[in-house]
């Protein structure tokens, strides 16, 4: 079933189901000759409702959280997995657009593996799941990942 997926997104924000979506993602790659894309969205409504006029050191501290949080993790999934045609990306955006459009046109993405919850429970109350949109919306297959590389249901 997963014999044809060539370009992989996984969209990561730091929660163990984005993890073993990106462990699953890797796999899936490594069996296909693909790569995977690993994509982190930094939600720029959270900065302006909360923030009001953020400077530009802010977004730059932001930014470069965020990078060091994928070089760490893109690390860490190379050494387990040996895969190595894996990629960091970091847009601003909404999660939902940039996810489910604008990334996978401008990458090519045959396939989005995500996990089933993240970790902006709040933003799911007031605007629905990310997940959810993107399953619903995307113009590719999407897989929603609930379980570790064991099938182990993610706590």
């Amino acid at each position: 079933m997963l014999n044809g997926y060539k370009h992989v997104l996984v969209p990561v924000d730091g929660s163990k189901e984005a993890e073993a979506a990106l462990y699953k993602a890797a796999a899936v790659a490594q069996r296909n000759k693909g790569r995977v894309d690993v994509l982190n969205v930094i939600n720029t409504t959270n900065y302006g409702y909360s923030l009001g006029v953020v400077d530009g050191s802010v977004i730059t501290q932001i930014v470069n959280d965020e990078l060091t949080y994928l070089k760490d993790l893109v690390n860490k999934i190379k050494d387990k997995t040996g895969i190595e045609d894996i990629h960091i990306h970091a847009r601003f955006g909404s999660p939902r657009e940039v996810i489910t459009y604008e990334f996978p046109r401008d990458h090519q993405t045959d396939l989005i593996m995500m996990g089933a919850t993240g970790k902006g429970r709040l933003y799911r109350m007031l605007e629905g799941s990310v997940t959810g949109y993107v399953n619903s919306h995307a113009g590719c297959d999407v897989i929603i990942v609930r379980t570790d590389m064991k099938n182990t249901p993610i706590k």
